[in-house]
């Protein structure tokens, strides 16, 4: 069953300095349920001003939304039902906790304004507690916790109303990254125990892939894809998703006379098939990782160790391909000093036309509304 339906959803605001915006632009999709379904994207992308039509927190312009088999807002019915009656469980980037209440009072705020009874609160809030880590702080007061025990809080006050839905925005953002590692898996493990479907804003690529069963990755108030997170990593279907997911390189190139040349060298063509539909000039993208860099003496495009940094894990190098500087990451076993000559070939490389400049220049329009 489809538990949060979105159907040519759209969503236009009026700014006094940057005119009409389309944050977001005619959103169709559906989410499972028990499904952890991440909104990922840069700032500015639509992603969180469609998490709060759905929590009803904004009307839309246009369109429709349905939880769980039920229309909650739809502007050519003029319906639109307020947030506290759409039976969502909500976290936000803030920890949203009331400081003058303690860790009991809080998470139990939300049962005391349904009306139920002193018993059954009690019990709810025990459970919620625990789940959450949270047991023998019912007295304390959120000034004197961590700010990982007050997301927990926050988290132990979304899921004692017992959700279907739960919307977390950015809920990790202020977090160190241990502990931000830490409490991914713990909502993975509160999703598991209670059944939940778990929607999750976030511009973190690692977060959300560590998180998601899908992903929706949008830009300029568009879905530029929908899928899992190793199906957008490995096919992505757009440069701004291959960018923006994991590390990428992209090299501009020139066709001509059957040969794909690096932009600013018509000498040594790539060793590439051409796609059918390939314009005359394009863009290669690969990771840095699948790149194979070879002795001079060996098949592949000819160039040389520009400069060698030592990480961790690998060893980056950065090698002229043209006009152009190419990264690329091998293991330690492959050693190149710099200077050292050197060729490269690019294992399945992936297509896309040429960089819009007009489009970049947007992007940054749209994070300043």
């Amino acid at each position: 069953m489809d538990q949060v339906v979105l159907n040519h959803v759209t969503k236009r605001f009026t700014t006094k300095t940057l005119g009409d915006i389309v944050a977001v632009d005619d959103f169709n999709l559906s989410v499972h349920e028990g499904e952890c379904f991440s909104f990922l994207g840069p700032s500015g992308c639509g992603k969180s001003t469609t998490l709060r039509m759905i929590a009803g927190f904004e009307d839309l312009s246009e369109g429709t939304i349905e939880l769980c088999g039920r229309e909650v807002s739809s502007k050519s019915k003029n319906l639109y039902i307020p947030p506290e009656e759409r039976g969502l469980g909500m976290v936000f980037q803030s920890f949203a906790v009331w400081p003058h209440m303690n860790v009991f009072e809080n998470v139990a705020f939300p049962l005391q304004i349904q009306k139920m009874n002193k018993t059954d609160i009690a019990q709810r809030v025990k459970e919620a507690m625990r789940h959450t880590s949270l047991t023998g702080l019912e007295n304390v007061y959120p000034s004197d916790l961590s700010g990982g025990q007050q997301q927990r809080i926050a988290l132990a006050r979304a899921i004692v109303t017992q959700p279907k839905v739960m919307l977390l925005d950015e809920p990790l953002s202020n977090l160190d990254p241990k502990l931000r590692e830490t409490m991914r898996f713990e909502i993975k493990e509160l999703q598991r125990k209670f059944n939940f479907t778990i929607i999750f804003v976030t511009h973190d690529q690692s977060e959300a892939m560590a998180i998601s069963d899908r992903m929706m990755v949008c830009d300029m108030g568009r879905i530029m894809q929908i899928d899992t997170p190793e199906n957008l990593y490995n096919k992505p279907n757009s440069r701004f998703v291959h960018s923006f997911l994991g590390e990428s390189t992209f090299i501009n190139v020139v066709i001509q006379d059957g040969k794909v040349y690096p932009k600013g060298d018509t000498q040594n063509p790539l060793r590439l098939e051409i796609p059918p539909d390939a314009a005359r000039e394009m863009v290669v993208a690969t990771r840095p990782n699948s790149i194979d860099l070879v002795g001079p003496s060996e098949e592949g495009y000819p160039t040389h160790i520009e400069k060698r940094i030592f990480l961790t894990d690998r060893t980056e190098y950065l090698v002229p391909v043209g006009e152009q500087m190419l990264k690329i990451q091998v293991p330690h076993r492959i050693s190149f000093a710099k200077g050292d000559a050197c060729r490269i070939r690019f294992i399945s490389p992936m297509w896309y036309p040429a960089e819009d400049d007009a489009a970049e220049k947007e992007r940054q329009r749209r994070q300043l509304v």
